[in-house]
């Protein structure tokens, strides 16, 4: 078998999303996605990544994991050439199961668990658009209400979004309710205001249904480590069950700093990339729970050796995705597929929303937990109507 040609996909109303197809002389056609920068990535894929693989085996994964990730420079960063690599990587295990007749999580060892707990994490439809993070911080900006628009309901209604996840069958949620604050301030300071009004919001959860629902907290990297700490003195007796990316991940020495104090299980991080960096944050003592990104760490390959790095340290690990369909899918099977998989991250916002457009099969969830897939490869394919959409940019390098 050899890869005939890549193709990727794009769309106007979706513009930090990009498909890569990786096609075959014998008609398998694998399916991959990666987030933000969809305009560079398209351009590193046709100028540098498809000339190197086309006309290669598309079962070598690891050698051509190598090619794409390693290179002669040696990327390591989340930036175009890691996610351009990670999608790449994402559609060759994808030819892989369709070629044999098997699920991913089969070719990587087969299911370690018969179904995967998740959380939501309670963002609302829109929000990855470019306006989402203006629309939250800025007094008197627009709010887009609707039925899924858990990011409006978490610092509004907190205590009947925790009442309708449960009603859900979800065991667990995601909120920011310090991300305001810390735009306020650059994260340099957070005021007693600032304080309480973060604070509530998991007060109020908790007078609401108790602990009939865990709670996790994402800092989004923005808090420098003083007021890290600060927040989490507070913020401990609300018994949250992860503090996420609380300060910049680019320091495992501060990282570790902030877990021996903060008494919060510390969990990161979806920003870091390949195997090294997570190594060190292990070694440093300095996380909990791994959370990776398959489309930004280097894709399955990566993120498998990353999993077995965090057993290693008899760490969790929850797969991250609040991006796309296909990274949904391909996180699934690495969880399944790994002993310390506790979590699959899912947004049911987007899962009742516009992924139900983006491709021909979803992840069944049910009550809280999302089922063993059963199809060949990902088990899904790219909907037909995106390539129809009028706003679709379809690119092809090939033989």
């Amino acid at each position: 078998m050899r890869i005939t040609g890549i193709e990727t996909t794009r769309l106007k109303s979706q513009p930090n999303l990009i498909w890569v197809e990786v096609h075959t002389d014998e008609g398998i056609v694998g399916l991959g996605e990666t987030f933000r920068g969809a305009e560079a990535v398209e351009a590193y894929i046709h100028s540098m990544a498809a000339p190197l693989v086309c006309g290669q085996n598309p079962l070598d994964i690891e050698r051509l994991h190598r090619t794409l990730l390693r290179g002669y420079l040696g990327f390591n960063g989340s930036g175009v050439e890691t996610r351009a690599a990670s999608a790449i990587d994402i559609a060759l295990w994808d030819i892989f199961g369709q070629a044999t007749g098997q699920p991913i999580y089969q070719l990587l060892g087969g299911a370690c668990h018969q179904k995967m707990r998740t959380y939501n994490t309670c963002a609302g439809t829109d929000y990855n658009s470019r306006s989402i993070q203006r629309r939250l911080i800025e007094p008197g900006a627009e709010k887009v209400r609707g039925r899924y628009d858990d990011q409006i309901a978490f610092i509004e209604s907190p205590a009947e979004l925790a009442q309708s996840l449960i009603e859900d069958g979800f065991g667990a949620m995601k909120i920011w309710p310090f991300d305001g604050a810390a735009a306020a301030t650059d994260g340099q300071y957070v005021s007693a205001q600032q304080m309480r009004q973060g604070l509530e919001v998991f007060e109020k959860i908790r007078l609401a249904v108790g602990d009939r629902i865990e709670v996790m907290c994402e800092f989004h990297s923005m808090w420098n480590l003083t007021s890290a700490l600060s927040i989490a003195r507070e913020l401990k007796q609300y018994r949250p069950f992860w503090a996420e990316d609380p300060i910049k991940m680019d320091s495992s020495e501060a990282l570790a700093d902030y877990r021996r104090s903060a008494g919060i299980p510390v969990c990161g991080s979806e920003t870091l990339a390949a195997q090294g960096a997570f190594r060190d944050h292990l070694a440093a003592h300095a996380l909990d729970i791994v959370m990776l990104d398959l489309s930004w760490c280097g894709g399955i390959t990566e993120a498998r050796k990353i999993a077995s790095l965090a057993d290693a340290y008899q760490k969790p690990m929850a797969p991250h995705d609040c991006t796309g369909p296909v990274v949904l899918w391909a996180s699934l099977h690495l969880a399944f597929s790994s002993p310390n998989a506790i979590f699959q991250e899912v947004v049911r916002a987007f899962l009742h929303t516009f992924y139900r457009d983006l491709v021909t099969e979803l992840p069944v969830l049910n009550a809280g937990f999302l089922e063993l897939p059963t199809a060949p490869g990902l088990g899904t394919r790219l909907s037909p109507a995106v390539k129809r959409d009028e706003g679709a940019v379809i690119r092809r390098t090939g033989l």
